[in-house]
């Protein structure tokens, strides 16, 4: 059986321009960055950002559209691709908590605008910690990842959710839980693939390797 590990982060800055593009905002606001400071401190206040990841590294062999993690096999042309040429992936499960979602539900109802932004700034702390994360592995283990790889993405069926959640026990690691929609809660949350010294360790974004074109945060 894969080993494991969980590790947290915290204390990453927060990127304005990202949290206003998830917003849906087309260019800079001055009065939107203020709601982002003052929805940032409340967070705080709070304590509603805590990034925790588990994850795990796993033998890889691909052949066609079939992937073999040896714990567990995927059929999907997609993730084949994403992982081609690596010996072994990285998989993960990482989750910013529930704190952020009770102050979406808070506001979702008395003050719009404020869930809106809280919403695209929960987007913005788990990817950019994500990218941290990603970051210090890489440097710890002196490898390469390729850029990330989620079920929901391209051909690779959300069903692959419960491969994941198989093997890394997030629900218990991280209190990241999976309903029978495959829904993950915490809302804010995120489970991927990333070949190690994989082919596609250059490429600078994953977007082009999913087919959903209508993404609202495609790249």
């Amino acid at each position: 059986m894969c080993k494991t590990e969980i590790k947290t982060y915290s204390g990453a800055p927060v990127d304005y321009g990202e949290v206003m593009r998830y917003a849906g905002a087309k260019k800079t606001d001055a009065d939107l960055k203020t709601l982002i400071d003052d929805c940032l401190t409340e967070c705080e206040k709070e304590n509603a950002v805590n990034f925790a990841v588990c994850f795990t590294e796993t033998p890889v062999t691909v052949k066609n559209d079939e992937t073999d993690l040896s714990v567990f096999t995927l059929k999907s042309k997609n993730l084949a691709t994403a992982l081609f040429g690596a010996e072994s992936a990285l998989i993960f499960a990482c989750t910013i908590g529930i704190g952020i979602d009770r102050l979406i539900k808070k506001y979702t109802e008395i003050d719009p605008v404020r869930a809106l932004v809280l919403q695209a700034l929960g987007a913005e702390r788990v990817e950019t910690f994500i990218e941290v994360f990603i970051k210090d592995y890489e440097k710890t283990r002196g490898v390469k990842l390729s850029p990330r790889f989620s079920a929901g993405y391209g051909d690779l069926p959300l069903d692959a959710q419960k491969d994941i959640f198989g093997l890394l026990n997030p629900q218990k690691n991280l209190g990241l839980t999976l309903n029978d929609s495959l829904m993950m809660s915490p809302s804010k949350s995120v489970t991927a693939f990333a070949a190690i010294n994989g082919d596609r360790v250059n490429d600078k974004c994953g977007c082009e390797n999913c087919g959903k074109n209508d993404c609202g945060y495609r790249r």
